[in-house]
This record gives C-alpha cells, structure tokens and sequence, in this order.
C-alpha cells in the first residue's frame, strides 16, 4: 500500500497559510503591503481583540476588476510578475500570490473592491477558503478586507495567540514600521473602536519620523550614498545614556527586513568607538538597485539576501561611525534652587554661575534634582538629558580652570562645557593607541625590576591566552610558576607605577572575553584598559598648558563624546539654556 499521498487542496492552503500568517499582524502586514502596492494614498487598519476577532484594512489604491478579485483569493495569482527573470529584480512588496488565500483559508474573510471608472464594486465571501458568494456592491475607489476570527478553524494556531494587549502592540510595531518606509501615505490604526494614532500624508521621510516619534534630540541623523547603496535615517548618540537596547527598524528599498548583515555592521560599529555592549536605537532605510537584493528568501518576505554582502556591511558600518563622530554631547538643564512662592509675584532667577561653580557654590544641574543643603556641591549625574544637535567639537574650547581638580571648565561660542579631565584623556589615549596598532605596535619599556603579579587561574589564563594581542601593545608577560605571573615590559604610554593595576585590570576585562570573539575586538578591550590607566587621573592639578593640549588632542579625536567605556567626556551647558534662565529668552 503507497505511503505517500497527496495532500488535500484545503490542507494544503492550511499549512501554506501557516507559513504566512503568524499572527494578526502579519494579516494587516500583508494587507497594507497589498495596497501600497496598488498606489493608496491613504490606509486605515481596524482591529478588534488585537485582531483576533477582526482586521480591517481599507485603502484609496486602485481597485480590482470582478474577474480579478475573483482569482485574487486564488494560490500563486498575482498581477506582479509574470516570467522567471521578474524574480532578479523585484519592485512590489507582494509577488507570490499566497497572501490573500492564505488569509482566507484560516478566517470570515470579506474583498470589498471598486476600480476607478466603475459605477459599483464586488464583494467575495470566503469561509475557511471556500468561496460563500460574490456580489456587486456599493463602494468608494479602493478595496477593503475584513478577516474575522482569524484561525478559527486551527484552535491548536489560535491558542498560540498572546494576549489582546501583546496582539495590539505587534499590529501597532507593524503599521508604525510600514507608516515610517511610507511617509507620503496616510495611516490610522483604530483598536476597539478608540483611534491610536493618526499619520496624515508628510512631505519627507524626516516628517514622518517627527510625527511618529515626536522632537528626539537625542538621535543622530545618519546620510551616506557610497558603492550604490543609499542610507538614510536616525541612530543613537554615542554620549546617550538611555538603556543599552533599544527598538531597531531596519529597511531595505522600503521593506521591513530582519538581516544579519546589518544588523552586525551596527554593532561593528559602536564598538569601534567604545566597547560598551550594547544594541543602540537605529532606525535605518538602505536604497539599492532591485537587482542587488533578493527578497524571495523567506515566506513573510521578512529577510533578504544581498548580492554583496561584504559591500553592504562595509557602507552600513562606515556611514554609522561617520554619524557617530558628528553625534553631541548632552546638554545640561538648569534648576532654579530658589524655593516656591507664591505665582502672584515674579520669581527671582537663581542661576549658578560656572565660575561660582568653581569655588564651591550650589549648583543643581539636572532635571529634577532636590535642592542643595547649604554648603554642599550637586554633582551632575547624567540622567536625564536632552541634546543639543547642532553642538559639535569642530571649535576650539578655551579653558578657564578646574574644578575640584578633575573637571576642566571650558567655553566656546556654543556655551559652557564641563570635561571630564580623566574620561577625556582616555579618550585621546585609547584612539592614539588604536591609530598606532595599525601602524604595527605600541612602544615598549623594559623594567628594571619584573613584576611578580598573582592572579586567580581564570584571569591568569586569560592574560596568557591574549599574550599576542599584549605584546603588540607592548606588554611582555610570562608565566612564573603557580599563580604568578613575571611581567618584564609594559607600553611606553603608561607609567610604571600604573603597571600592576593595569594588569589585574586587563585580567578581569578579557576573563569575560568569550573566546570566539574577533582578534579586534580583544584588542579594543585591551588598548582601552591601557589608556583608562593611563590618562591623567581625577584629584589631579592640570596646568592650563595641559588642559589647552587635552582639549585640543579631544577636538581631533573620532568620537569625542564619550570614552572607550561608554562614559561621556562632557556635559554641555548652551548658551540658549543660560539665556533662558536668565530671562534673556
């Protein structure tokens, strides 16, 4: 007896449908992609119990004739390619003519449609992928589709389903993503029956973005074309300080996509200018010829494969560190420490002078800070800051003084800048270290008097493990027997008396180094421990000599605002924010 047989067509649509429709979301996906296709200029999604019990789409495209939305709810029917070599170069969304029956076979599905130049439009009812009736109907232009209790049919799909709330948040990213790759349509998602948001039509990519996102200053605009790629879009600042993940849309000729080629050029690249792990807010929109990249790889079309990788990772990873080096440093926000009375009477600006600052008076330099006791310092802590995009290091800052020894007061036209005297040096240091490296090695000094440094088995081993990448930076370290270790040469750059801590440093930074890692990447960790321990420390008396060379050694570095480790170098206090406070403004 055969044990092979041929599927049923309905089971067979069944388990294409599987393939692409996941959840509610993917219904509005391939329904939006479906009328962007035919040129709608305006698409309003309903969804009902996160789109459990309905999604609605409707859109102002152009309609369908009664014969084509009858083959439209047919498998492999498309009006977008025609012949074999249409794959090489794709330029619709949509193309493999499975979406609209895959739909219909796991839902109530209704196609309202209405081609210009017709008086009426047509109706097809499917239930669970047979057809239930087609009719003429009254309609505006456009089409509109209604899946209804989608998976009703396949309780063992249903049950994978989320919670309404967590459905709603997947059909928000969703429309989100495909309103930012379109900015020149009009979006509304309506959930519940309580509008979420409305999109009109924008005239550029950037306004679609603010309306999205509302005024971000504490993202960076990125714009590169090299090697026939174009890159537009917004990433993270260096400097910024919010959490080290952050949401990631990531399109490629206006198609959400999921790829590992970008995705690793983006961490490649923050970690050129800092070895902070983290994986940054990017929000990236790459151009290219249709023939570079395919996007018939995936059933949800939600991954692609370039024609040269290596290319695209290159340009992605060059564009972001140019980015990178033009992002600013945050900006401080005066609190007044004056305390509240009565609104009838005008308040008295209090504002602490940088120079007062200096010599110990009260300062309260963040949002929500509490006032001071008296006879006490507020140190800044960097939370909570907003950034001035406009504010570069391209002009020389003139130092006026310390304070406390570790931070230089300086000023340009822009404002004041608070520089951290340690994290800035480390900074000049560590992108010394990393330009001399390619050069070859770092210089070295032999000690008179080897260091006997014990270490635990792990750190040990890891220095050991490492000694190629340490000798190149001009360490030379040996095994000694037990838990020692004998180092005999330490680089030229760092002081003797630094020499032993740097060491037990480097052990620790590199014992977590997983091993798989890129030569590079052990190397950047290495030379940003040398340069932490080798920069002018805090508590520490600088000539202006000294504080003039740091600044300026700071001003020609690639990424100023932040030091190997991610810390910022400065904190900005602008000339707008000290004119507002004093009421100039």
């Amino acid at each position: 007896m055969a044990r092979i047989h041929r599927l049923s067509p309905d089971l067979a649509t069944q388990i294409a449908a599987g393939e692409v429709v996941e959840r509610p979301a993917s219904v509005v996906k391939e329904l939006i992609e479906n009328a962007l296709d035919a040129g709608a200029r305006r698409i309003a999604v309903t969804i009902d119990l996160g789109g459990k019990r309905l999604v609605r789409v409707e859109d102002d495209g152009d309609g369908m004739e009664p014969d084509d939305a009858r083959l439209a709810i047919e498998r492999h029917a498309t009006s977008k390619i025609a012949r074999a070599e249409d794959l090489a170069a794709i330029r619709t969304l949509g193309f493999r003519g499975e979406a609209l029956p895959s739909i219909a076979s796991v839902s109530h599905f209704v196609l309202r449609t209405r081609p210009a130049g017709r008086d009426s439009g047509t109706e097809v009812k499917v239930n669970a992928g047979t057809v239930a009736s087609m009719s003429e109907v009254g309609m505006p232009k456009g089409t509109l589709v209604e899946v209804g209790d989608v998976f009703y049919n396949l309780p063992a799909r249903r049950k994978f389903l989320k919670s309404d709330a967590a459905e709603s948040t997947q059909v928000s990213r969703v429309v989100t993503q495909l309103a930012l790759a379109y900015p020149l349509v009009g979006f509304s998602l309506t959930s519940g029956g309580r509008e979420l948001f409305a999109f009109p039509p924008a005239r550029s990519g950037e306004e679609r973005f603010y309306q999205v996102f509302g005024d971000r200053p504490d993202l960076v605009p990125i714009h590169r074309r090299s090697g026939g790629i174009t890159i537009t879009g917004f990433i993270a600042a260096l400097a910024e300080q919010g959490p080290t993940r952050g949401p990631q849309h990531l399109f490629v000729n206006r198609r959400i996509v999921k790829d590992r080629t970008i995705a690793h050029a983006i961490i490649d690249a923050y970690s050129t200018a800092s070895i902070k792990e983290r994986s940054p807010e990017v929000h990236l929109f790459l151009e290219m010829s249709p023939d570079a990249v395919d996007v018939n790889v995936h059933p949800t079309k939600a991954e692609v494969r370039f024609r040269e990788q290596s290319l695209v990772h290159e340009v992605v990873r060059r564009a972001i560190m140019g980015a990178l080096g033009q992002g600013p440093a945050p900006e401080l926000h005066l609190t007044a420490v004056a305390p509240p009375i009565a609104v009838d009477v005008p308040r008295p600006a209090s504002i602490p002078g940088i120079l007062e600052a200096m010599g110990g008076a009260r300062t309260a330099a963040t949002i929500g800070s509490p006032p001071p006791r008296p006879g006490t310092t507020v140190q800044s802590a960097a939370e909570p800051v907003a950034v001035d995009i406009t504010a570069t290091l391209g002009k020389p800052l003139v130092p006026l003084g310390q304070f406390r020894d570790t931070f230089i007061i300086a000023v340009d036209d822009d404002g004041v800048a608070i520089i951290d005297q340690h994290v800035a040096h480390e900074r000049v240091l560590f992108e010394r270290v990393m330009q001399r490296l390619t050069d070859g090695r770092l210089e070295s000094q032999r000690l008179l008097d080897p260091l006997l440094i014990e270490l635990a088995p792990a750190g040990r081993q890891a220095l050991v493990f490492h000694r190629a990448d340490l000798e190149r930076l001009g360490f030379e370290l040996e095994e000694f027997g037990g838990a020692s270790l004998r180092v005999s040469a330490v680089p030229a750059l760092l002081g003797v008396g630094d020499a032993a801590a740097a060491v037990r440093a480097l052990a620790d930074d590199l014992e977590g180094l997983d091993r798989g890692r890129q030569v590079q990447e052990g190397l950047r960790r290495i030379a940003a421990t040398t340069a932490c321990h080798a920069a002018v420390k805090a508590n520490f008396r600088l000539t202006t000599e000294k504080m003039v060379h740091i600044l300026e050694e700071l001003r020609q570095t690639a990424y100023s605002t932040v030091c190997p480790h991610g810390r910022p170098v400065m904190l900005r206090l602008t000339r707008r924010e000290l004119e507002r406070n004093f009421q100039r403004i």
